[in-house]
């Protein structure tokens, strides 16, 4: 009974008003930069992949520093039903929403009623009476989700006094990074009650047993157990957890991901045989990209350049020699050119160099931290990283991905359709089979 969750049936005239309503709001509190950096959920411009380079970052700069570094990975129970709607307005009315702007969302949330229909085959249906709903905002409603978040705001506010949080919708994580056990095992005590009474004080329930706790570190230096525990509860210590889709080791080793992957991928490429005596090739070039190339796209820079990708684009090439018929012996290097699809590397480099244009922000180039002109002033620069995990990330590998590019492209920086365009057709041509067959390019 715990899993199941109500649905709204909205008409089609409420929905439109909602998007009215959604715009003005998302304007409001966008210009008066009323959110907060945390929270990746249904924002323009930021996405899954935004809080995982977050969380991600984090921990590598945390290992750069040889810091003890720890992820928090709560579970906020029915977070999304549990809104309470005068905690709600009140909220919106410290923001700035007050007045009949504020009655207007109150007459949204209430006058609502649901009940409970179960259809049993020897007895048709039973349903309760109606009743009226009483907390929580419309789930598959447009404005449902980004009320969830102006609810959920200040809770990152008070978490980043102690440690980084990351936010996409009710999904709540915070990484915690000490050079001290002693500071470690404190702020993550910390960060474990203030989350438990925020929760409290804003009737929503932080469920204890399907919070996780991930202690995070390099492959050569496994450090001490930590526990995180409260006064009556003792979390779960786990060695990987999923994270907005994908998994996480404590190395970052990406081989639990690799697996995961690897089933989905081979399922892909089943169905793409199945079918194959039946349709055109070109209808399996259109299953091949909204099957295959979806999950092998998905998270790309994040495990693009890591040993196991090795194993993905073995997984890869079978998908092609299966769409044009060849033996598993042949070569597709004239085969990749021949479908228009880009290799497993040239992919990275497309999403890597795509994270990069949507995030400019996080990016400085030579000039802006030397303040000389010179050939290379508007390189990206590279940041001074010494361990080859962290340079494996995607501010390090943006930064030197970019910078390799040939100088016609780069210069289509503030032109980002025609430069990805361009890029596609240019690594289309090279066929690359791996990153470093791009590095050592003139």
């Amino acid at each position: 009974m715990e899993n199941h969750r109500p649905i709204s049936l909205l008409t089609t005239f409420a929905k439109v008003f909602e998007k009215v309503i959604h715009k003005r709001l998302y304007s409001f509190f966008e210009e008066n930069k009323l959110l907060s950096k945390e929270q990746f959920g249904f924002r323009r411009n930021l996405s899954t992949s935004s809080a995982i380079n977050l969380l991600t970052n984090s921990i590598l700069l945390s290992f750069e520093k040889s810091n003890l570094v720890g992820g928090l990975f709560c579970d906020i129970h029915k977070a999304f039903d549990s809104v309470n709607h005068e905690i709600l307005l009140a909220e919106l009315n410290f923001y700035g929403v007050s007045g009949n702007s504020n009655k207007l969302i109150r007459t949204y949330l209430n006058g609502r009623l649901q009940k409970v229909v179960i259809t049993n085959t020897q007895n048709g249906k039973t349903a309760s009476s109606w009743n009226w709903i009483r907390q929580g905002v419309p789930q598959g409603s447009v404005l449902g989700p980004f009320l969830f978040i102006i609810y959920i705001n200040d809770l990152a506010y008070t978490i980043k006094r102690f440690a980084t949080p990351i936010l996409f919708a009710d999904d709540t994580s915070v990484i915690i990074s000490s050079s001290s056990e002693t500071d470690f095992e404190n702020i993550l005590r910390q960060v474990i009650n203030e989350i438990s009474e925020w929760c409290n004080n804003n009737l929503l329930t932080l469920n204890l047993e399907k919070t996780k706790f991930i202690q995070f570190f390099t492959n050569h230096k496994k450090t001490t157990d930590i526990q995180a525990q409260t006064k009556d509860f003792v979390l779960a210590n786990t060695e990987k957890v999923n994270f907005l889709g994908i998994t996480l080791e404590n190395t970052l080793t990406w081989k639990s991901y690799k697996s995961e992957l690897s089933i989905k991928l081979n399922k892909a490429c089943y169905v793409i045989r199945v079918i194959k005596p039946f349709v055109s090739e070109k209808s399996l070039i259109s299953v091949y990209f909204s099957y295959f190339h979806s999950l092998l796209k998905y998270g790309i820079i994040f495990w693009g350049n890591s040993p196991v990708s090795k194993d993905i684009f073995k997984i890869q090439k079978r998908a092609i020699r299966i769409i044009t018929g060849k033996g598993r012996c042949d070569s597709c290097k004239q085969l990749f050119k021949k479908l228009n699809i880009l290799t497993l590397s040239s992919q990275y480099i497309v999403s890597l160099i795509d994270f990069v244009i949507k995030n400019r922000e996080l990016y400085g180039t030579n000039r802006d931290v030397h303040g000389l002109t010179a050939r290379n002033s508007f390189d990206l620069h590279l940041p001074s990283v010494n361990m080859t995990v962290v340079q494996r990330g995607v501010l390090y590998s943006g930064c030197k991905v970019f910078n390799k590019l040939p100088t016609h492209i780069k210069n289509l920086l503030d032109n980002p359709r025609h430069l990805k365009k361009r890029l596609k057709s240019y690594l289309l041509d090279l066929t690359l089979y791996r990153l470093e067959e791009f590095y050592q390019l003139p």
